[in-house]
């Protein structure tokens, strides 16, 4: 039987539904929003706030505060690549197992590693007992700083040497510990320091801030569950596409691809994959115009882009290593960039004709913007190369 065809402005079509661009799509859930989007990436915090207001019927800051700090119904955590996510619960869960405990080891044989070269004659034991004290103390303290648990833990403040060759550092040792305490689930990031733009968290015991903990499952049927997500949110796509986002190997991409039962289709890139009951057509959707943060899932969901975006437009909008700055959006495509001045005023550049309606559109969410952020000011952290132009 022959894999039907799915062709790119179907996969637009798909992307601007799925993902809460058109008007019709948009709620006040948060949680929702974080699903459908399988995680929002957290690694500038100001990603997180402005992927969640741009797809909210009536954009606001303060449910999602309220969902990660009060409610506790959306939680920050480590996983696929290495990367700061935010999640709904159950999909932390399946990250946790079908990702980030693949990265935990590494990271924690590193840091067995320093603490040797740093003068700890027994790390594993050192480690234990560190983990220990320091669970024990945000459970009975937490949430509190890395600053605030050194103070507390003096014995695990001590120097410790991190990295090698041109990249050594000197780092002390209870900051590295609760990075990886992080990474195997045994604490989480709770409240920033400061405001909502802050990258610096608070930390508290996972158990007491996610109930029951990130818990015990099966390596093989979480990476399957983590699939079945991103196939829903993002496919159809390549397999290139999930073993780049979610991080794996081939063999673990093709395994949990087989396990969902995915179907094959033809995209313009090759062989792509759909959930089972995923395969019938995607109808054209009413139009869409919105001004994205960078790192949106939106723009990192696949590796493989050439459905939304113009080869031409890479080097205006991505920097050398893949990180997209902030992004117009029109239709499930992307078509140019924005950045916030230093006087507030949201600033906007198209790279392509978009016609009058969708350009007004996007004028009109720029001021929405605008009034939503107020007095904040944020520097991005992945800027698009465009945004030097937009600030001159």
């Amino acid at each position: 039987m022959t894999a039907r065809r799915i062709g790119a402005a179907e996969r637009r079509a798909r992307l601007a539904l799925r993902h809460r661009h058109v008007p019709s799509a948009r709620t006040d859930d948060v949680v929702a929003i974080a699903d459908d989007l399988v995680a929002l990436h957290s690694t500038d915090p100001v990603t997180v706030y402005l992927s969640v207001a741009a797809r909210m019927r009536t954009p606001a800051l303060e449910p999602l505060a309220a969902a990660l700090y009060d409610d506790r119904t959306l939680i920050r955590h480590h996983a696929m690549r290495r990367t700061l996510w935010v999640f709904g619960h159950d999909t932390a869960r399946l990250a946790h197992h079908g990702a980030t405990l693949a990265v935990a080891r590494v990271q924690r044989r590193d840091l067995l590693a320093s603490l040797g070269a740093s003068g700890v004659a027994d790390p594993e034991a050192w480690l234990a007992a560190a983990d220990a004290q320091v669970h024990a103390l945000l459970a009975a303290e937490g949430p509190l700083t890395a600053r605030e648990v050194g103070a507390r833990l003096p014995e695990l403040a001590r120097p410790l040497t991190v990295g090698g060759g041109k990249f050594v550092a000197t780092q002390a040792a209870h900051s590295r510990v609760l990075l990886v305490l992080g990474f195997t689930g045994r604490v989480i990031r709770a409240r920033p320091t400061g405001t909502w733009i802050n990258g610096q968290y608070r930390w508290a015991a996972a158990d007491r801030w996610l109930p029951g903990g990130f818990g015990e499952a099966d390596v093989r049927e979480s990476a399957a569950g983590l699939a079945r997500r991103w196939l829903r949110a993002f496919g159809p796509g390549t397999r290139t596409d999930l073993a780049w986002w979610a991080g794996w190997t081939v063999a673990t991409t093709t395994a949990a691809l087989a396990d969902v039962g995915a179907v094959e289709v033809e995209l313009d890139e090759g062989p792509g994959w759909v959930l089972p009951d995923d395969v019938d057509p995607v109808a054209p959707q009413e139009p869409s115009a919105r001004l994205l943060p960078g790192l949106d899932p939106s723009t990192m969901g696949w590796k493989q882009r050439g459905f939304h975006l113009d080869p031409d437009h890479v080097p205006h909008l991505f920097d050398r290593n893949g990180n997209g700055g902030p992004m117009l959006w029109v239709d499930g495509r992307i078509v140019g960039s924005w950045v916030q001045r230093r006087d507030g005023v949201i600033a906007t550049k198209l790279l392509a004709d978009v016609g009058a309606e969708a350009a007004a559109e996007l004028e009109r969410h720029a001021h929405e913007l605008e009034a939503l952020l107020g007095d904040v000011r944020f520097t991005v952290r992945y800027p698009a190369p465009v945004q030097a132009e937009l600030l001159a």
